[in-house]
């Protein structure tokens, strides 16, 4: 029975190889542009109680009054935005998402909302942190072939930090290109702007740089929310070998992807190593559409403190788009 099971297993390995060497022969109409997009959607926490996750304000009847409708709804907008920066080519080739409380937010999303035309699929991680928060990705298979994925731990604990999220690695072949590394990460929160979070988000940053370093030479894109402005320290850490691919922002102008105290900061990013810098852009943007904001023209969040405002996140999206053909 074990030899059986070891057989299939490198069966399914060939088979998965085999797909993804098909992919990287040219065929007309498959090398066309693909959306990348990065989002902190904000506690996306389902209704449901979860014995293993911090949930207790995200029920029913806790202060927050987090009801199935309220999920639904903010699900929805998820949905909504992803649509709307759709290409000519179709949905985002891949979706970076922080603050996503466990895989049935997940199932939900792709398979339960208005998103499950699209035909995502996912993989996430599974990290200690303390909110119970996680990161995930969600791809096109019909588009990107997932050959591997795994979460990398932040040693935080062993440190004498406070746990954190881990950062998901993943590999596969997009359609029409070759192979694409893809790092998703939620690096520790700037709250309280204490000693203690600044170390963690450093020691964040040189995990990252490691796992940037034994990829040294491959195509590699990191997203998510870095929990820091373009001139922090943390970027010293990553830029090089990769390059912020920030967009071109004007605080003055009430430009930035988060707003926090009357002022306006760049904390999520996407970045790049030097062999991807061919196929995209020189920037990525933020997706500031109308629906994501309030009337001051800030993210509309999901709360204010525990009072609802029917946002969908304190987070605005970026996205930047990869051109397979572009070398």
């Amino acid at each position: 029975m074990r030899k059986r099971q070891e057989k299939n297993h490198k069966h399914k390995g060939w088979a998965s190889w085999l797909a993804a060497l098909l992919w990287l022969v040219p065929v007309a109409g498959q090398s066309q542009p693909y959306t990348l997009l990065t989002w902190n959607v904000e506690n996306l926490f389902d209704c449901s109680h979860d014995s293993l996750k911090n949930d207790l304000e995200f029920l029913p009847q806790s202060k927050r009054r987090w009801t199935h409708r309220r999920y639904h709804q903010k699900l929805v907008q998820i949905a909504r935005l992803t649509a709307s920066v759709m290409p000519e080519n179709g949905w985002p080739l891949l979706v970076g998402l922080q603050e996503v409380e466990n895989p049935q937010v997940m199932d939900d999303l792709t398979r339960h909302s208005p998103l499950a035309k699209a035909g995502y699929a996912y993989v996430m991680t599974d990290s200690p942190d303390m909110r119970g928060i996680d990161v995930a990705l969600m791809y096109r298979p019909d588009a990107f072939c997932l050959l591997s994925h795994r979460a990398v731990r932040i040693p935080s604990a062993e440190n004498g930090l406070r746990p954190t999220r881990d950062i998901l690695v993943a590999k596969g072949v997009v359609k029409g290109m070759d192979t694409l590394h893809v790092a998703v990460c939620h690096l520790p929160s700037r709250a309280g702007d204490t000693r203690a979070g600044t170390r963690n988000r450093m020691l964040a940053a040189a995990v990252l740089r490691a796992v940037a370093d034994s990829l040294q030479g491959q195509r590699l894109v990191v997203m998510g929310d870095f929990n820091a402005d373009t001139e922090d320290a943390v970027f010293t850490h990553l830029c090089p070998p990769l390059h912020d691919m920030k967009p071109r922002t004007r605080r003055s102008r009430g430009e930035g992807t988060y707003y926090f105290q009357q002022q306006w900061s760049t904390l999520d990013h996407i970045l790049a190593s030097d062999s991807l810098l061919p196929f995209l852009p020189q920037e990525a943007r933020t997706v500031g559409l109308p629906f994501l904001k309030d009337k001051d023209g800030h993210p509309k969040r999901t709360f204010k403190g525990t009072a609802y405002t029917g946002g969908t996140s304190d987070h605005l999206p970026v996205a930047i788009v990869l051109n397979p053909s572009a070398d």
